[in-house]
């Protein structure tokens, strides 16, 4: 299963919790040089989240996709598009709940605990078919890692994932092995 963290938004770079955002158009000029790398060429699937900027990306890069409820991003509720600054100004208790508890909730959406099962459930269902890609956002990503690696998804919050990088993940005897974590095409 080869990941590939969608193109970038207006709010990624100003560093709010994700929302249902255009993707820059920079970025999909990017994702579409993605494709005639040999990475691309043997696709027997591709799926992609239903956040526009996942959907826009698949399509920027010439792959026909098959969109996948379970690979959006972990409902943030009220912090939905909000910057993380002004969460940390007028919410540090809960903000700082969220950060230390992986079944927390505070902001009204899904815990980070709920959003790694939801994604570990997916995985699981699609591990026999070859050749996959997943185009996504960073805690989906993120997840997937904490599923390979058994971590809770605190754990799995260290890994830096950047936008267009590709994270993959091959099916093993006893589980997920990860070949590798945030590459830059």
């Amino acid at each position: 299963m080869l990941f590939v963290r969608h193109a970038t938004t207006p709010g990624m770079r100003t560093a709010c919790f994700p929302s249902d955002e255009e993707a820059d158009p920079a970025g999909l000029a990017k994702a579409g040089a993605l494709r005639s790398t040999a990475t691309f060429m043997a696709v027997s699937a591709v799926w992609a989240a239903p956040a526009r900027a996942a959907l826009q990306t698949a399509r920027a890069m010439g792959l026909p996709s098959r969109e996948a409820a379970a690979l959006a991003e972990a409902d943030c509720g009220r912090w939905r598009g909000l910057s993380f600054d002004r969460v940390a100004r007028e919410e540090p208790e809960a903000l700082a709940c969220w950060l230390t508890e992986p079944g927390a909730a505070p902001h009204g959406g899904e815990s980070r605990a709920a959003h790694a099962v939801r994604v570990a459930n997916w995985l699981d269902s699609v591990r026999d078919e070859p050749d996959q890609v997943a185009v996504c956002e960073v805690g989906t990503i993120r997840a997937a890692l904490a599923h390979a690696l058994r971590l809770d998804p605190l754990g799995a919050a260290r890994f830096d994932v950047a936008p267009l990088s590709t994270t993959e993940l091959v099916v093993a005897r006893d589980g997920w092995r990860i070949v590798h974590v945030n590459r830059k095409v």
